[in-house]
Formats: C-alpha cells, structure tokens, sequence
C-alpha cells in the first residue's frame, strides 16, 4: 500500500466486532490517519475501541444509514454481519440471511461514494457441503463452492453477496476484494454467550473447569470433526494483501490456515495450554456443523506470496491468556468483552 494512499479515508464496518475491530488497529497502528468505524452495538458494548478514530453507531441493514457510513470514502471494508459459532448459524438461519441486506445497501453506497476498493469478509460456508462429509477432508480450493451447496442461511447469503460484489466490478468498474474467511480467532474475540467459536469456547470451558475443580469437558459432537483455524494477527495482514491486489480483483480466495486439527485435538492443546487433563463428555445432539472443512492455499500463496505465521498452539496460547483474564475480570465484577 503506497504512503499516498493514507490520506484517504477507510471505512470498516462491523468494527465493534472481533474483526473489524482487529481490522480498525491494524491500519491505525500502520498510520492511517482518517478511519471511520461503523457498527450498530452501542459504544460500551465495541470489543474495541482505537484512539483518534470516527466512530459511528448506524444499523447498516438501513440504506440510508450506509449512505451515511460510505460518505466520502475512499476504501470501505464490510465485516459487518448477523452471525457467530456454528451453535449460532444453525439455530438462526433468518438472521443470518438477512444480512444480505448490509452487502446490498453498502456497496451500492461505496460505489456512490467513489470509493476505489470495497472488500466484502465472505466465509467457507460458501463451499459445497458434500466436499465435506468426512473428518479426513481434502482442502478445499476456490472452485470447490460449485456447483452451489452452500450451508443453509449464512453459507448462502455470503454466495450471494460474492456475486454482487463480481458484478460491481464487471458492470460498474469498482474494484471489489473478496476473502473467505476459514474459522478465524484470537483475542479481543467472542468467548461466551452462544456466539463464540470452537477454539474461544474450549478456552472458556478449560478455564471453567479449572476454576470450579471439575474434572470433565463438554464437546459438541463426538469430538472427530476437523477444522483449520487462522489467528487474528494473519487475518488482518491478509485482508489488506487482498484488498490491495489487482490481481484479485473481483476474485473469491480463501483466507485461512492449512493447519487441520480435529476437535478433540484442539481440546487437547487447550488442555496442555490450562495445564489440566479433562474426562470428555460428548453431545451428539449438539450443533456441529460439517464432518471436515480446510482450507486450500495454493492460490494465495502463489499470487500473494501470504502463508498464515502463527502456529495454532501459540495463536491458542494467546487466547487462552486473554479469556482467563476476561474471565476473572467478570468474576471481580469487571465489564468484559464477552
């Protein structure tokens, strides 16, 4: 990204959220000087919050409201989404659709604007679901999300969304940027509440167990899914190579870690991590999303030249650390992100 190209202003929606939020101190602490963060939470409520940046509290499923966010922009980044762990997506597939709403109205508000680049978060639940019917999954590469079969509600409204963002470039000329987004988490993330993720929600129960002298762990499913999950810190540093590559204008790509763990795996380095050894309690009746999702890298790597640098057990380390002090500061009674 040039020195030049600072002077205008980026626009990041869903900023009160783990991401976009990340995405706000990402480029502040590289020297953007006029951020605007968006999100419809209250104030108190943004996991976080970086000095010197606009911010605006606007339900951008409102068209007027992402008039208002896009003003003037010259860069927008969407995160914004009704969404979370797969206990969440599941149950709410509504909520999750009409999100469809957010991409429609900002994009047509970005391309008012003037804005040069618009970069849309989608999600590896694009991908056909028959690829992923087995713990023991092949990676799955971009051309893998058709023929579409797409996870019901947020896998089909991310789909949808990627087309709007292709047709903007072919039709109106703007450049678009399009990451799918594989399992992402870190600190600063949900960690309870039903819209936390495996790795923040294995945290939290290792911790709990610990606290309260319990001896046992629950594990929704039987603990053989498999998943790779990318660290905060890769995510955002890849977002800014994508968004900034002509060579991926308009182009789907995944954005996320080769590492493929299973669940009871994951438990296992949570475990190691707290120092404690747990008896697994499964729930078969529990949410558990597709058999195996990873994440193909080939075509990152070979454009972008991006692998993700923070192994899990070291990206879990931090998190770990960061929920545990989350969790004794709710204990003392603190606010918490949560």
């Amino acid at each position: 990204m040039s020195e030049t190209q600072k002077g205008g202003l980026i626009v990041v929606a869903g900023a009160g959220g783990f991401i976009g939020g990340a995405l706000v101190k990402y480029f502040a602490d590289r020297g953007w000087t006029r951020i605007r963060a968006v999100d419809k939470k209250p104030l108190p409520e943004w996991y976080q919050r970086v000095p010197n940046v606009e911010c605006l509290c606007l339900d951008l499923s409102d068209q007027a409201n992402c008039r208002r966010a896009c003003e003037g922009a010259s860069e927008v980044y969407n995160l914004a989404a009704d969404m979370g762990g797969m206990g969440f997506i599941e149950r709410f597939r509504i909520e999750c659709l009409r999100s469809v709403l957010i991409n429609t109205h900002m994009i047509e508000a970005a391309c008012r604007a003037g804005a040069q680049r618009y970069f849309f978060s989608s999600s590896a639940c694009v991908y056909n679901t028959e690829l992923q019917e087995d713990p023991d999954v092949r990676a799955l590469k971009e051309s893998d999300a058709y023929p579409a079969m797409a996870e019901r509600g947020y896998g089909w409204e991310k789909l949808f969304s990627e087309m709007f963002c292709q047709e903007y470039w072919h039709e109106r000329g703007m450049k678009t940027a399009i990451a799918r987004f594989h399992n992402v988490y870190g600190p600063f993330g949900t960690w309870d509440g039903g819209r936390e993720k495996a790795p923040a929600a294995i945290c939290r129960k290792v911790i709990q167990a610990k606290d309260r002298g319990g001896d046992s762990i629950e594990i929704w499913g039987d603990g053989k899914q498999t998943r790779s999950f990318m660290y905060i810190d890769d995510c955002t540093r890849g977002v800014d190579l994508i968004m900034h590559s002509d060579d991926l204008i308009a182009t789907p790509i995944n954005l996320g870690s080769g590492e493929l763990v299973s669940i009871n795996e994951l438990v296992s380095i949570a475990e190691e991590i707290g120092g404690v050894k747990l008896r697994r309690e499964y729930r078969l009746d529990a949410p558990q999303g597709v058999a195996g999702r990873n994440s193909d890298n080939a075509m990152i790597e070979q454009i972008l030249g991006w692998q993700p640098a923070t192994p899990l057990s070291e990206g879990l380390a931090k998190t770990y650390a960061w929920i545990e002090g989350q969790y004794r500061d709710r204990k003392a009674g603190k606010r918490t992100v949560c």
